[in-house]
């Protein structure tokens, strides 16, 4: 995630941010630009607004719909037939907002989502909704235990492009029960989102296409019966060796699951490292010559890098250094787990399958 600054006052300013604390402005996020626009009332209803002190000066805005809700400070042009931005319009369903644990609930899923949308635009992803496009779009249902038939319970997935999250995931307590009901070690409401949305690419970017052969060399034939796999997965657990192979037991279970537990990932990675751009963040421990390699300096952002290699040696110091960070605070790790080998030649795959299909997005 980057760093942003307020178009009127040069104060800086961060994603979710609906006004500058220093001059005021209201302020909302420019998706085609990516940037953060100081906004300035057009009229007397507040209903379109317009940019102050940049390159857009002038340009007409009005607010998504669900900015009423304080779900989205994203804008779209004034003149815009449609109502909601380009991440709100994913949404096939909401929660229920007349229960106002909902609206919460509702509100830290759009926090996650949006960041989610965020990344897909830095990788130049083709984001299409199926309102546009039923047959290969994507859609989000944000869905509540009470909307399914008594005993039945929401289960988070995928299916052809319609990602289900149970609201209770935007829950912190009902997510770290998940957490240790599972045996997970990480359980996040954006890994999730990164994991589900991981699904719809490999339908995207995939299958069919000249990726898939090695694509099964490296997670496997997708082909095998995913039930089955799944009823052993939950049957006799992960192999012991799973960590010599895999990023997490999980994805052990099928080569779908692989490919999306990986794929969360490296958006795990370059966000991360897209931050410690932004901050200029520069990892040297003072311990001896031997720890040269636990050294780097984030210098060039990670959307933009060519070479996977490059990522990595970057990722290695910095996800060290936040794990010493959280333990001083006396918190988990921020990133616990380990990346063999074969792991790095599945992300630095994930990343040319990305850097081929992806547009090139405003820095």
């Amino acid at each position: 995630m980057k760093l942003f600054n307020c178009t009127h006052c040069q104060q800086v300013v961060y994603f979710e941010n609906d006004s500058c604390e220093r001059c005021n402005h209201a302020l909302g996020f420019d998706a085609t630009q990516q940037q953060m626009v100081a906004l300035k009332p057009l009229g007397k209803h507040g209903k379109q607004w317009v940019a102050v002190h940049d390159q857009a000066e002038g340009t007409a805005y009005k607010h998504c719909a669900n900015h009423a809700q304080q779900a989205c400070n994203w804008l779209l042009p004034a003149d815009a037939n449609e109502t909601l931005c380009q991440a709100c319009s994913l949404n096939r369903t909401i929660p229920k907002l007349s229960e106002p644990e909902h609206i919460t609930r509702w509100q830290n899923l759009e926090k996650a989502k949006h960041r989610l949308v965020f990344s897909l635009l830095q990788l130049g992803l083709p984001i299409v909704s199926k309102t546009e496009n039923e047959e290969t779009g994507l859609a989000f249902d944000f869905l509540a235990d009470e909307q399914k038939p008594k005993g039945k319970k929401v289960l988070t997935g995928h299916d052809n492009g319609l990602i289900t999250i149970n609201i209770k995931e935007a829950d912190d307590v009902e997510r770290e029960m998940a957490r240790r009901n599972m045996h997970e070690v990480y359980r996040t409401l954006l890994g999730h989102f990164r994991h589900e949305v991981g699904h719809y690419y490999w339908d995207r970017l995939i299958d069919n296409s000249p990726h898939l052969e090695e694509c099964r060399r490296l997670f496997g034939d997708e082909r095998a019966d995913y039930a089955e796999a799944l009823q052993k997965h939950y049957d006799q657990g992960a192999p012991a060796d799973w960590n010599e192979h895999f990023i997490s037991a999980y994805a052990t279970t099928h080569p779908w699951e692989d490919w999306a537990e990986t794929w969360a990932h490296y958006l795990h990675i370059v966000d991360t490292l897209q931050t410690a751009l932004a901050y200029r963040i520069r990892v040297n421990p003072r311990v001896s010559e031997e720890a040269d390699h636990l050294s780097t300096t984030i210098t060039e952002d990670p959307y933009r890098l060519e070479d996977f290699a490059a990522i990595m040696e970057q990722w290695l110091p910095l996800s060290l250094a936040l794990n010493s960070l959280n333990q001083s605070m006396g918190l988990p790790d921020a990133y616990p787990f380990v990346i063999p080998p074969a792991v790095v030649e599945k992300l630095a795959f994930i990343h040319r399958v990305c850097r081929k299909a992806g547009r090139p997005s405003p820095s």
